[in-house]
């Protein structure tokens, strides 16, 4: 099964399939080389930031292994949710608050789907040139298209 790659570079993002099999068994915080995932990103380096499986469970970094755990989470990470009564107040730490969720390890796995990659050295090309279709700047509509008033 092909991962979806999700890369970000200075505030734009990249999408990409591959089907590597070299990412598996890398961790979250590893870095890689962009040959590894392609033969056009040849000289960039990559690090992996977050991933998530194919149920949507994400993988939470410091949790060794690949499989699924049932953890209790306190707020911060992966937990967001508030108490009822608390309606739109300021976001703060709900006293006590604390929930069991689901997680996956931070080792990549065939189970994984989505990856997250940030760039942190760039190649000979740049990524312009290697997706053309991304990340255009949208048309102005132009006097024909316009809707008439």
């Amino acid at each position: 099964m092909p991962f979806k790659i999700n890369m970000s570079d200075k505030g734009k993002s990249w999408k990409i399939e591959s089907a590597s099999e070299t990412l598996i068994g890398k961790k979250l915080g590893d870095t890689i080389h962009g040959k590894e995932i392609s033969e056009d990103l040849e000289g960039y380096e990559l690090k992996i930031t977050g991933a998530s499986d194919v149920s949507g469970f994400p993988h939470k970094p410091g949790l060794q292994g690949t499989e699924t755990k049932h953890l209790i989470l306190t707020y911060g990470w992966g937990m967001h949710k508030r108490q009822r009564r608390e309606g739109k107040k300021k976001r703060v730490s709900p006293k006590g608050l604390r929930l069991r969720k689901s997680v996956r390890g931070q080792q990549l796995s065939e189970k994984t789907s989505q990856i997250n990659l940030t760039v942190l050295k760039h190649g000979a090309k740049p990524l312009k040139e290697i997706f053309p279709d991304q990340n255009k700047p949208k048309e102005k509509p132009t006097e024909a298209q316009a809707p008439a008033q």
